[in-house]
């Protein structure tokens, strides 16, 4: 990949206002492709496209500013940026955009930019997850399985957590691991329990306990 050319091509439509350009030089400044690492520069073109409208620019300077990442932590700032944001957002989702739809599920989850309400998080969630969104597909899996914004069912827990395990989610996996390791929603299994924990182990270290903890569980219950 030649990162410098596309530094350069990037910058000179971005010079010229293109919304999009200046959204993509945040990411090879943050990631040091083709320029060295330099926070600075991230937030400077963050800004400059979140100006022109950028729902995705508003929505991570917001971030930015909420964590204090590159810029004076400031919670009043982050939160006008993401009201900004919803709206662009709102307009995208409204004609499809899988990726908007998941923001605004997030931001309803979270409760920034707008008011908390999980009900609302996960009617987007939902759309975006309609459309294949894994991590859409997880978390509707994951607020099935709490009872937030829906009826607790674990049944449907299951579902979506199958969905977004298929798909590689590790999260997932490992959730899967839990449901029928405990009997939620699935009849209780711990021979699966393992096989999904330890597809979840194979992605993320950390998910390795759970797997490790099945084996030990399955030994005692045999002894």
């Amino acid at each position: 990949k030649d990162y410098a050319k596309a530094i350069e091509w990037y910058q000179k439509a971005a010079v010229q206002g293109n919304a999009d350009a200046q959204f993509n030089l945040w990411f090879m400044y943050a990631k040091g492709e083709g320029v060295p690492k330099d926070a600075a520069k991230v937030v400077e073109w963050f800004q400059k496209a979140a100006a022109q409208g950028n729902a995705f620019a508003q929505f991570n300077l917001g971030w930015m500013y909420n964590e204090g990442k590159g810029v004076p932590r400031d919670r009043d700032k982050a939160n006008e940026l993401w009201q900004k944001a919803v709206e662009w957002f709102q307009k995208a989702a409204a004609q499809g955009d899988a990726d908007a739809q998941y923001n605004l599920g997030w931001m309803y989850k979270e409760g920034k930019g707008v008011p908390r309400d999980a009900a609302k998080a996960v009617e987007w969630y939902q759309k975006a997850a309609a459309q294949g969104d894994v991590v859409a597909q997880f978390n509707l899996g994951w607020l099935y399985a709490k009872g937030e914004g829906v009826p607790k069912d674990a049944a449907k827990a299951v579902e979506w957590y199958q969905k977004a395990a298929a798909q590689g989610n590790d999260s997932a996996q490992n959730s899967l691991g839990r449901m029928y390791e405990d009997g939620e929603g699935v009849p209780r299994n711990l021979v699966l329990a393992y096989a999904w924990y330890n597809l979840a182990a194979a992605q993320k270290d950390y998910n390795k306990f759970d797997r490790d903890m099945i084996v030990l569980q399955y030994k005692f219950s045999s002894a």
